[in-house]
This record gives C-alpha cells, structure tokens and sequence, in this order.
C-alpha cells in the first residue's frame, strides 16, 4: 500500500556530546506533523555531521510516529540514514522491525521524502501483516 501527504518539521538544538568545534557534528530534535493519508505526530533526535565541503553532510535519526495510517491507529517507529554529497542527497528511511502498536502492529515499509520549494511531502510505501 501507498500512503502520500505533507508534513511540517520543526527542528531544536539540543546539546550535543561531543562539543569538539572540529568534529562538525550537531544534535537536534524532530517535530513533525504529518497530513494526508498518515495523520500523526513525530518526535525523535537527530545526528548530523558536516563535510569540508559545502553541501556534504550526513544523519541518521530515530523518529516515533504516533496516529492514523489510513484509518489504522497506533504507533511505529522510523530509522532514518542520509548523506548528501556536493548537494546530492541519498536518503534511507525504514520503519523499524515490529516496532508497530495497535491496528499497526507488523507494520513494514519505507518512506520517500521530498522536498519542493521549501515545503515536505513524503510517498511511505508499506505493509501490515
């Protein structure tokens, strides 16, 4: 199955444990609201680090999603892995084996984001046992 829809994220700096100036590393904290075929809220942390080149970065985050997939209530959790490359992005985001709860108990699948003038949509592409 294929749930579509927006979402908006607010990010927080949260302090990271390596505070070397040199590592280029960052913490921050996710809040999103996602729309659409999945209405619910996200929270989670993120980790980040900077190339020595613009556009060069990679995360990875962990992220609890809690609401309604397609008239289905409960909760299940995203493992996020991304890097960017010179401005080219290549994003991994799974949903955690049986990390689902309640009507989304034995939730699998994968989620596309994107991002168009500024505003996130994603395409999560998933299954329910």
């Amino acid at each position: 199955m294929i749930a579509k829809g927006s979402f908006e994220v607010k990010l927080g700096q949260l302090q990271q444990y390596n505070d070397n100036s040199k590592a280029k590393l960052g913490r921050m904290s996710l809040d999103k609201e996602f729309s659409g075929d999945l209405i619910a809220i996200g929270k989670g942390e993120m980790l980040s680090s900077f190339g020595d080149v613009e556009g060069s970065a990679g995360y990875v985050a962990i992220e609890e999603i809690v609401g309604t997939l397609s008239g289905k209530k409960g909760t299940f959790v995203l493992q996020h892995n991304a890097t960017m490359t010179h401005g080219k992005q290549e994003m991994n985001v799974i949903v955690v084996p049986d990390s689902g709860t309640g009507k989304l108990k034995g939730i699998s699948g994968k989620m596309n984001i994107i991002i168009e003038n500024g505003k996130h949509f994603y395409e999560f592409e998933y299954n329910i046992e």
